[in-house]
This record gives C-alpha cells, sequence and structure tokens, in this order.
C-alpha cells in the first residue's frame, strides 16, 4: 500500500510516534521458581494471535521490585516476540491475572491511538509478515525495539478509529467468546476422564465388585493391560505421494487444547501419517513438556490421511475409542513417563517410543466404554464446531481489515458479524 492510496485525513505515522516499545526484563536464571509470579516469556505468544497462560514459568514475590512496575502486564495489553521463530507474533492479554513481562517480548503500549484500531492493524497478516522479515539473522531471527518503533501504520482520524476499534472488538470478542466455550468443553471431558478412569467413580460404581491391580483397585470386569495393547504407536497409515495434501506443523498443535490449527499444504508424503480419531503428540523438547498434543478430525472424506512433523507420536485406538486415547495422553501419568523416558542431546532431546509401550492402562468394559463416549463426542463435536467457527471469523477479519485501513471500503458501510451468523463450514 503506497502513500497515495490513504484516504484523506489519513496518516502515516510509526508505531513509536503512537504507542510505548517496552522490551521485558530479563530475569536471572536464579530467580525462576515453581510458584509465585507467571511471566509472560516467547513461548506463551501463539500463531493465532492469543497468549496461553496455560503454561507459564514463575518468579518469586520477593525478586520483584517497585522499579520493575513497567514490567507489570495487565488485561488488554497488546505483546510482541522479538526472537526465534515466533519473532514478529504479537498477542492480546485476555487474562485478568498478575503477570511480568520476560525479555525478548515487547509490551505495545499506545498513547496517543485507539488500542483497538491499533490491534487491528499489526495483528492483520500484513504486518505479522512484516514484523517477522524485519528479523536479522538466520540462525535466530531477532529484532530490537527501536526496528518496531520505525514501522509505519495507517492512522486515520480519531472518529474513525473509534469505528474501526468497533468493529475489531466485535470479532475479537465473538473468537474469544468460543475460544472459552471450547476451554470450557475440553475441561468437562477431561475431568470426565479422571473421574471415571482414574478415580473409577462412574455412573453406578457404587454397585460394582472392585479387584486388585497394579493401578490400584479397579472394576472386576475391566482389565489392566499394556499401552500397545490397547493403542497402536505410530501406526502405518498409506498417504499417497501424488498431489498436495494437507500437513500439520509443529506449531499447529495446541499446548491447551485438542484443537489443531495453522494447517499447510504440502506434496509428497515425508512425516508423521495419520488419519481422522488419531492424536498427535510432540516428542520433542520441549513441545512435549508444554503440552503440544492435538486429535485429528478435521480431514475431508476425499482425503482421508494426511501428514504431519517427524517429531508426532500418532497414537491410535485399537480397543478403547479416540477421545479416550486423547485424554490419556493428556493425562499427567502419561506425560510423566513420556517425559521421564526422554533421551539425546541437550535441547533436542526426544521421547523413546519404546519406553511407552509397557505403559499399564485400564481397560473398560464394553458398555461403561460406549456410555462414555456418548458424553464426550458432543463435546469433542462442538469443540470443532467452535473452532471452524473461529477460523472463519479470523478469515472474515483479515480479508475485511486491510480494505477498512487502506480506505478501500467505507466503514458505514460494514455489518457487524454475530455468532449465530457465523456458519462453522
Amino acid at each position: 500500500m503506497s502513500r497515495a492510496e490513504l484516504p484523506r485525513g489519513w496518516q502515516w505515522k510509526t508505531i513509536g510516534e503512537v504507542c510505548r516499545v517496552i522490551p521485558g526484563f530479563a530475569f536471572k536464571s536464579k530467580d525462576w521458581a515453581d510458584s509465585g509470579i507467571p511471566v509472560i516469556k516467547i513461548k506463551n505468544i501463539k500463531s493465532d494471535c492469543t497468549i496461553d497462560v496455560s503454561n507459564t514459568d514463575c518468579v518469586p514475590p520477593e525478586v520483584v521490585s517497585e522499579k520493575m512496575g513497567k514490567f507489570r502486564l495487565r488485561k488488554g495489553d497488546i505483546l510482541i516476540a522479538m526472537t526465534g521463530a515466533t519473532a514478529g507474533k504479537v498477542g492480546w492479554l485476555s487474562s485478568d491475572r498478575e503477570f511480568l513481562l520476560n525479555q525478548r517480548v515487547a509490551k505495545l503500549d499506545p498513547v496517543d491511538i485507539e488500542k483497538r484500531f491499533f490491534w487491528g492493524v499489526i495483528s492483520g497478516r500484513r504486518y505479522q509478515d512484516l514484523f517477522f522479515h524485519l528479523a536479522d539473522g538466520a540462525a535466530q531471527p531477532n529484532m530490537s525495539g527501536k526496528q518496531i518503533e520505525n514501522v509505519e501504520i495507517p492512522v486515520p482520524p480519531h472518529q474513525a478509529q473509534l469505528h474501526l476499534a468497533s468493529i475489531v472488538s466485535t470479532y475479537d470478542d465473538l473468537i474469544e467468546n468460543n475460544t472459552r466455550r471450547i476451554e470450557i468443553l475440553e475441561e468437562m471431558a477431561r475431568r470426565l476422564y479422571e473421574e471415571w478412569f482414574v478415580h473409577f467413580r462412574f455412573p453406578g460404581h457404587e454397585e460394582v465388585s472392585f479387584k486388585e491391580s497394579e493401578l490400584g483397585e479397579i472394576p472386576e470386569k475391566w482389565e489392566v493391560r499394556q499401552l500397545e495393547e490397547v493403542v497402536a504407536l505410530n501406526p502405518r497409515t498409506k498417504v499417497p505421494k501424488e498431489g498436495e495434501k494437507w500437513f500439520v506443523p509443529m506449531g499447529a498443535l495446541s499446548e491447551s487444547s485438542m484443537v489443531v490449527g495453522s494447517l499447510e499444504k504440502k506434496s509428497g508424503n515425508s512425516g508423521a501419517k495419520f488419519q481422522n480419531g488419531d492424536t498427535l503428540v510432540a516428542r520433542i523438547t520441549p513441545c512435549l513438556e508444554n503440552g503440544k498434543t492435538g486429535f485429528v478430525d478435521f480431514l475431508p472424506e476425499e482425503q482421508p490421511t494426511a501428514c504431519g512433523s517427524t517429531e508426532f507420536i500418532v497414537l491410535r485406538s485399537i480397543s478403547l475409542c479416540p477421545e479416550m486415547v486423547y485424554l490419556l495422553a493428556r493425562s499427567d501419568r502419561f506425560r510423566d513417563v513420556a517425559i521421564k523416558s526422554m533421551s539425546g542431546a541437550t535441547g533436542r532431546q526426544r521421547v523413546r517410543v519404546e519406553s511407552l509401550v509397557e505403559l499399564p492402562v485400564v481397560q473398560p468394559d464394553h458398555a461403561t466404554l460406549e456410555a462414555f463416549q456418548r458424553f464426550v463426542v458432543p463435546c469433542f463435536k462442538q469443540v470443532r464446531t467452535l473452532a471452524l467457527k473461529n477460523a472463519n471469523l479470523r478469515a472474515q477479519r483479515d480479508l475485511l481489515l486491510p480494505k477498512l485501513v487502506s480506505g478501500e471500503i467505507d466503514v458505514s458501510d460494514i455489518t457487524m458479524p454475530e455468532d449465530k451468523e457465523v456458519e462453522a463450514a
């Protein structure tokens, strides 16, 4: 977009003219603790412009001085990753908890521009790409606060900023609401799994006889089997070499949700291979420790198999059910065994799949398994529906905002989206 294309009354301004760029604090290695004040790091800024606060490192309150006030974060803060593969990714902090900001992440604090308008501009695909290409150094992309400050954005008169901000807010609020619903549905499924298959408090358990096992007391008709007997690990899956097909990169897996996003189209058939109903688990550090796990439910009938990162472990149900396998992969017991089995050079350690094959797993009776599916399958389907709605909302937003910002579309011509109008297909 050239300067000549700006509508009348609009101006080009640098980010440094309209907001403060505040890089985070360089905490020392001795400062980190298991509990305390959570700190937002690069790893917490996600490719979907969100900030994942479910997996944060902490510093004890006593290491935080009054002089560190500018590094405290509040709900609605805008952050940008400055280093690494996620350099240029931005995130909107939606949590109202107390956080601190770590080095190599900067806060963009608007002072002479409407925050939601500014967010709408920099969170668009064009500026995400621009920020990433600012990063210098092939081995480790990195950009400075000064480079961010020098980036120019188009700024309309204040009233137009308010109109555009209201449109951005409408889209973002719908996306955030759907995201919260996804979190609730997934939490329901995980708690149900724990109640039924960890604590064995399933409906009617009071009437059932129990027996001793290596997992403690389990129902009389249930069995304890090795993982490889109930779940296929990296099963053989045929993916044709010809033509383009869906490919799942490591970045597409979430650390806290079953939803798989940011799919790519690639030719060939290299990497992990999978089909709908499979679970994908990251096997490399730090992705495994951070919880990267996904549920495959997005492949169309015309392409029933696909490929992904070579650093995935593929899990497929043999005698359980797909949903139970995913929830098992999210369980503390599975993750603890996987993490402890990791070997290799520091920073590139991987799970030894053979260390998982003998993991004891409970095999419920058929009736209980069917009852469990009746509860969790609707949860999984609803998560998928909401994820599709969010994908469409983001696509609409990304198509609309550049045209609004350039003046190609008049703000007054825009009808606000409603949740019920966003189709999930």
